[in-house]
């Protein structure tokens, strides 16, 4: 039977961490049906690609695209790298379960992250299945958030739930899981899930534990607790036996700078005693995230619609301050380094791409104030880059074999406005290109494994993430002298380069370079 496409002559990197080796790709039916020397009249259309590398699609497993994949289905930014799935829902966000009578408080509590979801669903597989409608040029994996669990069942109050309000989270949990999420989050660092104890993680992630799911979690601190951070979600992982996944390992703030090699460590002990727990992390020293994570968590209970009216209250002001200025890491490092990366029209949008210190000069105002100034002129949305990070750390992540790469981004189209973080746009190119081909922290085979098995093994998912005859046909092209990201945090809004070639199930989204507009991508169900 012929082969509907061969890739032939390229350097084939499978995915496993073996060695390359020169063959032909045999796609038949949307999979892999052959890897070695294929003659040229077996297959329906014969592409060489001697000279470039062959492997796996990259799959990323911290994306929030599940709320912009609706206004850029396409995916270009994706494409450009050689991404063919998102893992969406992370950090506790996801735009389901919507129950009636706490559907804005869910829309708020992800709105620096929306655009323009049409909001037209209620559960998992209805979310699921308008995303499928979509004309997509990358498959989307979705999972379900915690927040997103207690929102429908507590709103956005700061109190434990009760013991039939937790049998309802799990209900929703186990509910999305037979939809086919890939797994269930957490972000402890954002309100509502801050209020969380660990006895009622340990209960919602016992679903995901039962349906063989992951556990993604955004730890409850990344600086001076971040141990104490990682016990906790440990332990979840030793009490449910749930696979746990520490969402962008890093040490944010100068005194902690060096503690990633510790924390590696204290991943690899837990391993060693018996829990399944592995982390991923981004290839930047900075991250991104709203800038109201920045205030104390009682500000946001209620979510943004109560801080405006904290926001309103000069008593209240008066007290946030004060719990800004008094942390060091605030006064001695942070104004001068959180970025406002995006906001909606307003008086403040006109210092998008500017530090808070440079607002706070500008209008004659201290760096704390002006944090609740800005929040206050532009209704809570705020988007920020936060340089938080040591070079170094990012390094002694990347070095380690089970440290997976993911971007935590969520910009699919380009160009565009504001000044998003360039990982949406270079992650993977800039792991190929600065951390393997330049800097050599990385070789090649290890490197391709970070972005494809080793996802695919923590997701429980056997035919993604490597190039072997029954594997589903996403692939990834890429010219290793040439790939390289391009993306930079003063001038985001550049595609990565070098990647040759991007296939969904055999068909390509992206080819010489350049976009096919192909609709090949889908939602990837977990257990279907």
């Amino acid at each position: 039977m012929a082969h509907d496409l061969v890739l032939a002559g390229g350097t084939v990197v499978d995915g496993t961490g073996s060695p390359a080796r020169t063959a032909d790709v045999g796609v038949r039916g949307g999979r892999i049906a052959e890897v070695g020397q294929i003659a040229r009249g077996a297959a329906r259309r014969y592409v060489d690609v001697a000279g470039a590398v062959v492997c796996p699609g990259f799959i990323d497993l911290h994306s929030h695209a599940d709320y912009t994949v609706f206004a850029a289905p396409g995916a270009v930014t994706q494409a450009a790298q050689g991404v063919t799935t998102l893992v969406t829902g992370n950090c506790g966000f996801s735009p389901f379960p919507v129950v009636p009578e706490h559907a804005d408080e869910l829309r708020t509590h992800g709105g620096f992250l929306d655009d323009g979801l049409p909001w037209e669903w209620s559960t998992a597989g209805e979310y699921a299945a308008a995303v499928d409608r979509l004309p997509l040029g990358v498959n989307i994996a979705p999972q379900v958030g915690h927040s997103a669990l207690r929102i429908a069942v507590l709103g956005l109050q700061d109190r434990a739930p009760d013991d039939g309000e937790l049998a309802t989270m799990r209900e929703l949990a186990a509910a999305a899981m037979a939809d086919g999420v890939a797994g269930l989050s957490s972000g402890l660092i954002y309100a509502p899930a801050s209020y969380a104890q660990p006895g009622e993680l340990a209960a919602v992630a016992a679903e995901a534990a039962r349906f063989g799911r992951l556990y993604s979690t955004h730890v409850r601190d990344e600086g001076d607790h971040l141990d104490g951070a990682l016990d906790e979600a440990i332990e979840v992982g030793r009490l449910t036996g749930v696979r746990v996944e520490i969402s962008h390992l890093k040490a944010v703030g100068p005194a902690n700078w060096g503690r990633v090699g510790a924390a590696v460590e204290q991943i690899a002990a837990a391993r060693c005693a018996g829990v399944d727990v592995s982390a991923d992390q981004y290839p930047y020293a900075a991250g991104s995230t709203t800038l109201t994570t920045r205030l104390p968590d009682w500000t946001m209970e209620g979510g943004v619609p109560a801080l405006l009216r904290r926001l309103a209250d000069p008593a209240a002001c008066d007290r946030i301050v004060a719990e800004l200025e008094a942390d060091p890491l605030w006064s001695s490092f942070l104004p001068p380094r959180i970025v406002v990366s995006d906001t909606p029209d307003g008086p403040f949008r006109r210092f998008v791409g500017q530090p808070v210190s440079a607002i706070a000069a500008a209008i004659g105002e201290s760096p704390a104030r002006t944090v609740l100034d800005v929040l206050r002129a532009q209704h809570g949305v705020v988007s920020i880059v936060m340089h938080g990070m040591a070079e170094t750390d990012v390094v002694l992540g990347l070095a380690e074999p089970s440290v997976a790469v993911a971007s935590d981004g969520w910009v699919l189209h380009c160009p565009g406005e504001g000044m998003p973080h360039p990982r949406s746009f270079g992650t993977f190119a800039r792991v190929l290109g600065h951390y393997t081909r330049d800097e050599r922290v990385l070789d090649l085979p290890t490197a391709v494994a970070k972005m494809t098995s080793l996802p695919a093994s923590r997701l429980g998912w056997a035919d993604r993430g490597v190039l072997r005859p029954g594997a589903v046909a996403d692939l990834a092209c890429f010219d290793p002298e040439r790939v390289h990201d391009r993306s930079t945090f003063a001038q985001p809004w550049q595609l990565a380069t070098g990647v040759v070639h991007t296939l969904l199930s055999g068909r390509f989204v992206w080819e010489d370079g350049a976009t096919t507009g192909v609709a090949a991508g889908k939602v990837v169900r977990t257990g279907a």
